[in-house]
């Protein structure tokens, strides 16, 4: 299936790299989270990607346009104006990209609704461009194909970002917990979709607050339960965080 990644958000709360670069190129181990998710879709088969960018979207633009030349040494001959690739350390041999440009201030689903002439009249997968999860695609399109409901999102239950105190009547600290897993299902992304999904979009509308709610208000929407790993990239903390767990080979993600 093609995948759509919408890639063109401010990350307001990623100033600390943001500011020079959309949040999809921010890096992790050296490479943007962008990457990660492409070789993770890849690594279930799936290499046709829609990139939805918007703000500094050209540095996405840049980076697939000179991919081979920032993967690889380079031999430049002056005298014959040509440029060869000596070593190459990593090639898109197999995927397919188009980059869009879906505009600076363009919400989520007007996005994916722009991304309709790519997708065409198929079935396709979609996902943020700034988390990372270990879900089981293939249980996940499983799970689609079984329901044949028009789109199905990854739920999962978060970890806090603080710790919890129980505290009773008179204000008495019963206990602390660190950091727990709360007991809400939240929305993490990693899609699938009907081609009849863009009848729910339009160039101005939220994918979240408008068509997702549309959606199950028919009972078109359906929750793949994952209780694996995953985590956004939404403040430097995290970003730090899933540096880390590469850093010390301990990424869930990384399953190529």
């Amino acid at each position: 299936m093609k995948v759509v990644i919408l890639a063109g958000g401010l990350g307001t709360r990623l100033r600390e790299e943001t500011e020079f670069k959309p949040k999809p190129m921010v890096e992790i181990g050296g490479k943007p989270i962008l990457w990660h998710l492409m070789k993770y879709f890849s690594k279930y088969g799936h290499s046709e990607f829609i990139v939805c960018v918007g703000y500094k979207g050209n540095i996405i633009k840049q980076y697939f346009m000179n991919y081979r030349a920032l993967n690889s040494d380079i031999k430049v001959d002056f005298g014959k104006n040509e440029i060869t690739y000596q070593r190459a350390f990593d090639f898109l041999d197999d995927w397919n990209v188009v980059v869009t440009d879906t505009g600076d201030l363009t919400s989520t689903g007007g996005r994916l609704f722009q991304a309709q002439e790519y997708v065409g009249n198929e079935r396709f997968l979609c996902t943020y461009g700034d988390g990372l999860s270990n879900v089981d695609l293939e249980k996940l399109l499983s799970f689609h194909e079984a329901h044949g409901r028009i789109a199905t999102f990854t739920a999962t239950k978060p970890q806090s970002r603080f710790g919890l105190a129980e505290v009773d009547e008179v204000g008495q600290v019963i206990s602390f917990t660190e950091k727990p897993i709360l007991d809400s299902w939240v929305n993490a992304g990693f899609f699938i979709f009907e081609p009849q999904i863009f009848q729910y979009l339009n160039s101005d509308c939220v994918l979240e607050e408008d068509a997702l709610k549309a959606l199950a208000f028919k009972r078109e929407l359906m929750a793949f339960r994952h209780d694996g790993f995953w985590q956004p990239m939404d403040t430097y903390r995290e970003s730090l965080a899933l540096n880390k767990l590469w850093d010390e080979a301990n990424a869930p993600w990384k399953i190529w």
